[in-house]
C-alpha cells in the first residue's frame, strides 16, 4: 500500500484523540536519550509549547541537565535553563515516569560491533524498559539510524509483550534524525522531518506532532521505508566522499590539486555536487550506517559491493594520511616518524563542534603513536579527551595552547579538522611541516613551512 492510498484510510477514534491531544498541547513528550540528537529534539518541543521528560541512563548527565547546564558546545546552557525556569523540561533516570508521558521519541545510539555488525543493545534496552511501562494510547516513536525493519521486527515484539497490540492499544512509528551539529542554515527545525509508521493511526499521530515542531515532514508508506531513507542518504554521502578521496590520491601522484579540480567542477550548474576529501569519515552516521544496510542485505542473499568499496576506502584514509606524513620527514628532513613530535589540529570529527564521535583523528594519534611518534592536539571544542567506546586510551588527555612557540616546538603539524578559530596563518609560518588535510593552510609569501596536502 503506497502512502496516499494508506491517508485515504480513516483515523479510528482512539487515533484521533491523540492527534487532538497533540495539536491542543495537551499531550506530553518522553525524549529517551540526551545526545546530539535528543536534547536539540527537546528544545523544539519545548519551544511548541510541549511538557517535555527527558529520560538518560546516564546521572551525571541528568543531574547537569537539572542543574540548567549543558555539555553540548551549541547548545548553550541559558537555554536549558530557561525551559527549566518555565517548568517546561526536567530530566530523569526513573524510567518507571515513562507512563507519564503521551509521545515516547527514542533518540539511543546505535554503533557497531568490533565486527562491524549493528549493535542494537541500547534500542533493545530501551523497548524493554518502555515495555513494563507502556499504556493504551501511547506512541512510540524510534528515532535512531538502524536497519529497515528493525522497527516491526526487534521493537515492536518487544513491545508487544505489555500484552498490548501496536495499531490498537498503542502506536509506533520510525522517523530518522537528521540533526547536523553546528549547522546554522540548516537546523533541527527546517530540515523535513521523514515519517513512517505501523499503520494511518500511527502515521496521523507521528505526523500530527512532527507538523507541530518542524517546518515540513515527508510521509512515506511505512517504517521500513523510512528506516531506509536515513540509510540511503548517508550511503550517498560515504559513496561520494570515497570517490573524492580515491581522486586525491589518484591526482597527487599526477601533481594535480584535487580541491582545485572539485572547485572548478562545481561551476557547472547541473549534474555535479561537490564533495571534498579528508583523513577518514567521521560522526555517528556515515561511516556507521552503510555498515547495517550491508549486514541487513545478507539476509537476501544481495551483494552490496559498491557500498562496502566506498567504507574501505574511507576507513583507508588515515593510514594514507600517515604515510604522506612519513613520507614527507624523511623527504625534507631525513626523520622518520619514530622519534617526531607531530601536533594534531582538530579532534573533533567535523569543524566548529565539540563532537568526537568516530573521528579520524583518533585513529591518527593512534597510529601515530604507534610507529613511535610523540603525538599532541589542539582543539578549540575539545580541552580534554572525554570517554569514548574504541579510544578510551586517550580519554583524559588536554589539548595544547596553540601559540608560536608550542607549534615551533613539533616537526610537523597535521591539520585533520578545519575549526574556523584556528590562526592557520601563525601554524604555517611558524611549523617546520605542514600536512594539510582539508586545503586550509595558509599559503601566503611569508609562510615558512613545507605545505603537504594530504
Amino acid at each position: 500500500m503506497n502512502t496516499s492510498e494508506m491517508r485515504q484510510q480513516k483515523t479510528s477514534a482512539k487515533g484521533q484523540a491523540v492527534v487532538a491531544k497533540i495539536l491542543s498541547r495537551e499531550a506530553k513528550v518522553g525524549v529517551v536519550g540526551l545526545g546530539y540528537v535528543g536534547l536539540p529534539l527537546v528544545q523544539l518541543f519545548c519551544k511548541q509549547g510541549y511538557k517535555v521528560v527527558g529520560f538518560d541512563i546516564d546521572q551525571p548527565k541528568v543531574d547537569l541537565l537539572n542543574a540548567g547546564k549543558s555539555y553540548i558546545g551549541h547548545i548553550p546552557s541559558k537555554n536549558i535553563s530557561d525551559l527549566l525556569e518555565k517548568k517546561q523540561f526536567e530530566s530523569t533516570t526513573d524510567f518507571d515516569r515513562i507512563g507519564e508521558v503521551d509521545a515516547i521519541v527514542v533518540c539511543v545510539p546505535t554503533p557497531l560491533t568490533k565486527h562491524r555488525e549493528p549493535d542494537l543493545g541500547a534500542i533493545i534496552a530501551t523497548s524493554e524498559a518502555i515495555t513494563s511501562r507502556l499504556r493504551d494510547g501511547q506512541i512510540v516513536i524510534l528515532e535512531s539510524s538502524t536497519f529497515p525493519g528493525t522497527t516491526d521486527e526487534v521493537v515492536k515484539p518487544i513491545l508487544e509483550k505489555s500484552g498490548l497490540v501496536a495499531g490498537e492499544d498503542f502506536f509506533l512509528a520510525y522517523s530518522p534524525e537528521r540533526e547536523d551539529p553546528g549547522n546554522k542554515v540548516h537546523t533541527a527545525k527546517s530540515t523535513p522531518k521523514v515519517v513512517g509508521a505501523d499503520g494511518i493511526d500511527a502515521l496521523e499521530i507521528a505526523d500530527a506532532l512532527y507538523t507541530s515542531i518542524i517546518d515540513a515532514t515527508v510521509v512515506v508508506s511505512n517504517s521500513r521505508t523510512a528506516e531506509a531513507v536515513k540509510l540511503t542518504e548517508n550511503i550517498f554521502r560515504s559513496v561520494n566522499i570515497a570517490l573524492v578521496n580515491e581522486l586525491k590520491i589518484i591526482y597527487d601522484k599526477m601533481g594535480i590539486d584535487v580541491w582545485e579540480v572539485i572547485d572548478a567542477a562545481a561551476s557547472k550548474p547541473f549534474g555535479f555536487m561537490p564533495f571534498y576529501p579528508g583523513p577518514g569519515l567521521g560522526g555517528h552516521c556515515i561511516p556507521i550506517d552503510p555498515f547495517y544496510l550491508t549486514w541487513k542485505a545478507r539476509e537476501y542473499d544481495v551483494p552490496t559491493r559498491f557500498i562496502e568499496l566506498a567504507g574501505e576506502i574511507n576507513t583507508h584514509m588515515p593510514s594514507y594520511v600517515v604515510s604522506r606524513l612519513s613520507e614527507a620527514l624523511n623527504e625534507h628532513f631525513e626523520k622518520s616518524i619514530k622519534g617526531s613530535k607531530i601536533l594534531i589540529l582538530g579532534i573533533a570529527y567535523k569543524k566548529d563542534v565539540d563532537d568526537m564521535r568516530e573521528s579520524p583523528s583518533l585513529v591518527l594519534i593512534e597510529r601515530l603513536e604507534a610507529a613511535g611518534a610523540k603525538v599532541e592536539f589542539y582543539d578549540p571544542f575539545i580541552p580534554v579527551i572525554p570517554h569514548t567506546r574504541e579510544h578510551d586510551n586517550l580519554s583524559g588527555r588536554k589539548s595544547v595552547e596553540l601559540s608560536a612557540k608550542v607549534v615551533e616546538g613539533f616537526d610537523a603539524v597535521l591539520i585533520s579538522t578545519d575549526h574556523t578559530d584556528v590562526d592557520y596563518q601563525l601554524v604555517s609560518q611558524k611549523a617546520r611541516l605542514v600536512i594539510d588535510t582539508r586545503n586550509r593552510a595558509y599559503r601566503g609569501a611569508d609562510a615558512n613551512a613545507i605545505i603537504v596536502k594530504a
